[in-house]
């Protein structure tokens, strides 16, 4: 009898060995899941960035197109 509680004991001891780490796993499940999310945002903030800046370069080539077109009918070409 004293086997079986010992082997019962062990049993206990492994399933709540098992259940500690079932619950860090989740943990750090969440915690990944959260850091997912934020690099995400972190992303299309920068997506959005570099949407901007490619809006302003085009503006800024067509400004210099103006220019050399300027130039070009002062100078009769």
């Amino acid at each position: 009898m004293t086997e079986n509680l010992s082997l019962i004991d062990q049993l206990s001891d492994k399933i709540d060995a098992l259940v500690e780490k079932l619950k860090n796993l989740e943990e750090q499940n969440r915690q990944l899941r959260n850091e997912v999310v934020s690099l995400k945002a972190q992303s299309e903030a920068k997506d959005a960035q570099i949407a901007k800046l490619n809006d302003e370069l085009a503006m800024k080539d067509l400004e210099i197109e103006e220019v050399i077109g300027k130039i070009e009918a002062i100078l009769g070409e």
